[in-house]
């Protein structure tokens, strides 16, 4: 989005909010006056207040409005098969096949097995890339998986208390079983680590190992009506959650 800014680069609280696509003019001023509008954790109420636009960290009825920056911030639906990085010095498949014909230098935020396939977010933001990536933050990420046998309310139950594995503890925030046949059972686990294949080794651990492995969510960008191998940019909702979930 191109705004045009002052000399001093600042731009009218108002006018940004409308351009950002918040309300419109009117109706962004009449959330100034209710208190509604907060910069830098301020509330602002004073009309023809002016921020810089780059770097102002805004809310607007509780809800992060993220700043104009020249960064790009995009999901990719990764298939299976393709390698979480840029590019393969062995010739497999890998994450520049799908961004070929975007200008920027993309990061990958952080990474997928191989054999995993679903969400993954590429940025040229460097410090975003970092901190979303980064355990400490928290952010919740979805699998649904294939696996064998059943999966009982037990097994469940033993997921919820948390699984020690040979590096660790893994505490998963929520767990349920989808769907179940015979020979096989789909479960939907939500788990912030990105430890090396930690879904495949968790799961493998309570005796269900894993044929199939899709991370359908991370926070709230969600891979639902992404096909495989499509790319879309993050909203500027998607965006505000993860930024402030960043400390960004």
């Amino acid at each position: 989005m191109s705004i045009e800014t002052d000399d001093e680069g600042l731009i009218r609280l108002q006018k940004l909010l409308a351009m950002s696509n918040v309300a419109s003019r009117r109706k962004c001023e009449e959330l100034m006056l209710a208190g509604l509008v907060e910069v830098d954790g301020e509330v602002v109420t004073r009309l023809g207040t002016k921020v810089d636009p780059t770097t102002a960290v805004i809310h607007v009825d509780g809800k992060r409005l993220p700043p104009v920056s020249p960064h790009v911030y995009l999901v990719l639906n990764k298939p299976r098969g393709v390698v979480s990085t840029m590019s393969d010095p062995e010739g497999r498949r890998a994450l520049d096949e799908f961004v070929a014909d975007r200008p920027e230098r993309l990061f990958h935020v952080g990474r997928l097995d191989t054999d995993t396939e679903g969400l993954i977010l590429l940025t040229n933001d460097g410090d975003f890339a970092q901190r979303v990536a980064h355990p400490s933050y928290e952010l919740d990420k979805t699998y649904v998986a294939e696996v064998d046998g059943v999966v009982t309310k037990g097994t469940i139950r033993r997921l919820l208390a948390g699984v020690t594995l040979e590096d660790g503890p893994v505490e998963v925030s929520a767990a349920k079983v989808v769907s179940t046949r015979p020979d096989r059972s789909i479960v939907e686990l939500v788990i912030h680590e990105g430890r090396n294949r930690i879904v495949r080794r968790l799961l493998d651990e309570v005796g269900h190992p894993v044929r199939r492995l899709t991370r359908t969510a991370i926070g709230p960008v969600l891979l639902r009506g992404l096909g495989k191998g499509a790319l879309r940019e993050l909203t500027l909702d998607e965006l505000g959650v993860l930024l402030d979930a960043a400390k960004l």
